[in-house]
Formats: structure tokens, sequence, C-alpha cells
């Protein structure tokens, strides 16, 4: 039997909601960033409140402080199924692929091939070329330029028995498509590659399961995710003992130690606790008891099934417009509620300005996918105008959205 989510329970969990200096905007710039929940920002509060000192000694109350920052990566783990060794916490996604790169700088060869895509977010692209410097040879794993995706005869043309990694998106920051993550690593590992995955656009829309997925590292970030400005990085345990180390040397035996070179903000790490918090009391109001990479699987399909009942009405709405270049499919199987599109009668940033007249927040540019602008041939300076929602976002404001934009576009 399929579960309904309860619009009026989640929005309760958000602070954003009752804000009176919030009161009739409406947030369609969730792809950049999510409201917090209030589990994390009580978190966040009663860190620096009571247990914000240098953490990990004996006194209080810095141990409680160590506890608390344990237990938000044990408990995360659990949610990704995965060790809680594999997971790691810094300021952002492109700093954790920077402290990567320089670990696979050292570990491959001269003559060795690695694959990116021109559909993902700049993070996932612009740091891996720059092993060109070091002989690495750089394949691209092109876009349809008619459809924007991502296809597997496409990865298939640029495999070979040199390839070392391929990296791509889960979802696209524009496109808004679900890659069919599970089917591409496994293809990945058929050819003997590690498969590095850009999750950023995917997780707010749900935890991946990450075990499930079997990739070798996968990145998100929390602040997409309800939660504070983090970083999150999976690294599998296997990988990990054959990296090059890139912290301090004495720390070089501790797994969740060997890709922090600089530590990411204890509190904001502790208050990773609130928004597993805010996930275990959804899961509690709509399901019965179960274990966590069951609940993973239930959260993402409730939260999806909501975020698709607000997509559809948008699409046909974009679709019925003469004027709008849709980017991506117009239908919503394997689609992230994730909408980017131009129009003749006005440029992106002036829409999105004619929207923030209405109290409405889009985003607008390339959105750093700048080299998929230009194989889709936008200009990239310019770039789209892009609607980004997620579960929390009920029915009337998607309607008062589209009244808007009937005005405009």
């Amino acid at each position: 039997m399929s579960v309904s989510l309860d619009l009026n329970f989640v929005r309760e969990q958000f602070p954003a909601f009752s804000e009176p200096s919030l009161k009739g905007f409406l947030h369609f710039e969730n792809a950049g960033g999510s409201f917090p929940c209030k589990q994390c920002i009580d978190a966040l509060n009663k860190f620096y409140r009571t247990t914000k000192v240098q953490p990990y000694y004996g006194f209080e109350p810095s141990s409680e402080a160590g506890d608390l920052m344990n237990t938000a990566r044990i408990r995360l783990a659990a949610w990704l199924n995965v060790t809680s060794d594999e997971i790691h916490f810094s300021t952002s996604t492109s700093q954790n692929s920077y402290v990567i790169y320089n670990a696979f700088r050292e570990y491959l060869s001269e003559g060795d091939e690695i694959v990116v895509t021109n559909q993902d977010h700049e993070a996932n692209i612009g740091v891996w070329t720059r092993l060109e410097t070091a002989g690495i040879h750089v394949k691209i794993w092109e876009v349809n330029k008619a459809t924007a995706e991502l296809e597997i005869e496409g990865l298939n043309s640029v495999l070979s028995k040199k390839t070392k990694f391929v990296a791509f998106t889960h979802c696209s920051n524009i496109v808004g498509s679900i890659n069919p993550a599970k089917e591409w690593i496994k293809k990945i590992h058929s050819a003997g590659a590690l498969a590095i995955v850009d999750g950023v656009s995917y997780a707010g829309h749900g935890f991946p399961n990450i075990g499930n997925l079997d990739a070798d590292i996968y990145f998100f970030s929390m602040y997409k995710v309800y939660g504070p400005h983090l970083g999150v990085m999976y690294i599998k345990d296997e990988l990990n003992k054959k990296l090059p180390s890139q912290g301090h040397f004495f720390n070089s035996k501790i797994p969740t130690s060997r890709f922090t070179p600089a530590g990411p903000d204890h509190a904001q790490i502790a208050a990773v606790n609130g928004v597993i918090d805010y996930f275990d009391q959804v899961h509690e109001h709509h399901f019965e008891k179960n274990i966590e990479t069951i609940k993973t699987d239930n959260i993402s399909n409730l939260f999806q099934d909501a975020e698709k009942a607000n997509l559809k009405p948008l699409l046909d709405f974009l679709t019925t417009k003469t004027s709008v270049r849709l980017i991506g499919k117009n239908t919503t199987l394997m689609r992230a509620p994730t909408v980017s599109f131009v129009s003749s009668k006005i440029v992106p940033e002036d829409l999105a300005m004619e929207l923030a007249k209405e109290k409405i927040g889009i985003a607008n540019g390339n959105c750093y996918a700048y080299r998929l602008m230009n194989a889709i041939g936008v200009e990239p300076n310019s770039g789209v105008a892009r609607i980004s929602f997620v579960h929390y976002t009920n029915p009337s404001e998607i309607e008062k959205l589209m009244l808007a934009l009937d005005k405009i576009i």
C-alpha cells in the first residue's frame, strides 16, 4: 500500500515556513540550498552553547563534543548503508574533490585514462581535467546535444582497458535526470575502472543507498539535505587503503583522517545528528519501524512521489509555452524537480528578477554547468532559468509560481 506524505507534519519541521520575515516567500532554489530542519538548527545551537570546545579530550564538555561528532558519522553511515569509517566531512563537495584529485595525481601513472562528462557540475569535471598536467589522458563522455542526456552508448565509446575511473553525476543540476547510477557503475566496474559519483543534486530527494549502488566514491552536500554547510564524501574502504593519504603523516592509519587535511567545523558535524533526527521522525510518522537500509528506500520513495505530484503540472505548463525551451525530459519518470528552461521572450536574469518582485526565488545562469551549456547551445553567461523544489513544497506554491510565470513567458 502506497504511503502519502503528510505535508503539514513535514512543514512543521522547518522554521522557515513560520518565520515572519519570510512570510509569502516561495523558495524555488532548493538545488542551491534547502531550508534547514529545526532539528538541525537546535543541534547546532546546543553545540555552540554547551560543547563548543576542542573535542575528544577527557574533560567535559570536550568528550561530549567528540561523542556527538562520532554519533553523527555513525548515524549518517547507517542511512547510506556503508560503514562509518567510509564517511568523510569537509566544508564542501568541491573541497572534497580537490583532496581526492591530489591523491589520484600521486596514484595514477602517465598514460592512464579517465572519463568525465559534460553534463556535470564543474566540481566533478574541472578538478579531474587537471590530471592532464600529470600525463593522464582525459576523455569526455558527451551528452546527446538534442536531449542533454547522458547515454550508455556514449560511455561505451570512451571506456578502454586504460580507463582508471569514470566521474559522472547521479542527477544533473540542470537537466534534472536521475541517471541509472547502479547500472552504469556495474558497467564501469566490468571494464576494470572505478566509479566516482556526484550525488549533490540527488541527495536532497532522499539519501542515496550507496552500499547498494556500489560506487567507489560518492559526493554530496548536507546543506542541500536540510542541514549545515558540509560536504560529505564516501570512499570505499579498499580504495581508501590504496590511495595516498592527504592528511597529516601521523594520521595516515586513521581511515577518516586520511582525506581530511583540515578539520571541518565541529559544530556542523554534530548538527548532522539533527538531520538524521528529522529523517527518523519522518519515517516514524509514516512507516512501521525498520532497519536503516529499508528506511533509506522508504523515505526516498516517499519524498520523490510527493515531488512528482508537484512536478507534473509544472512540466505540463512549461511544455504548452511555445516561447519556452525546456532542458531535459517533459515527464516525471527518473526526473528530479529541478527544471531548467530558456524563453524567447525574456533572458533568464530578467525573468528571475521579475519573479523576485513576486517574492519567488529561482536561480539563473549556468549554475556551474558551464560545459553543459556549451554542449546544448545555451550561452553560458546568460544560462537558464532554474526552478528547483523538494518534498516540502506544497501544491499551492506551484500554482502561484505558474500564475507568475504565465504573465512573463
